[in-house]
């Protein structure tokens, strides 16, 4: 689990910002999880490894901020996907039931997040987690 989800996201961002040093700029979008933010039963090793996450993508915007180089993150919340769509149709209205907009959401929803973060429109935007929950947090 931290291999897959945080040193993978280390090594990336070891890499890339490489060439966004020589090029004076760049934008790493990273990927949590509200269970990184507020943990979850049975999903600590997850929940570690998304914190770990959000820590580290902080971390690197206050590092590489003076070269022009953002670093934020995305915590999608129940997010409909192919993943999501073998759940018994009653667990997945028992959790929409819980999220404030009564629905999942749907991967457009995060897509249009990092289209923002990926766009001159969040040029003073670094440092931040955006929660994609349907107001789960």
């Amino acid at each position: 689990m931290i291999n897959v989800n945080l040193k993978s996201v280390f090594n990336v961002t070891k890499a890339a910002s490489k060439i966004m040093m020589k090029a004076r700029k760049g934008v790493f979008i990273n990927m949590s999880s509200v269970v990184g933010v507020q943990g979850n039963a049975g999903q600590a090793n997850y929940a570690a490894s998304k914190a770990g996450i959000i820590g580290f993508s902080k971390s690197v915007a206050k590092e590489l901020g003076s070269r022009n180089i953002r670093s934020n993150v995305v915590a999608p919340g129940f997010i409909r996907t192919e993943m999501t769509d073998v759940l018994d149709p009653k667990v997945v209205k028992g959790w929409e039931e819980g999220i404030p907009l009564k629905r999942a959401g749907e991967v457009e929803d995060v897509a249009n997040v990092c289209v923002f973060l990926a766009s001159d429109m969040s040029s003073y935007v670094t440092g931040q987690v955006i929660a994609v929950d349907g107001g789960m947090l």
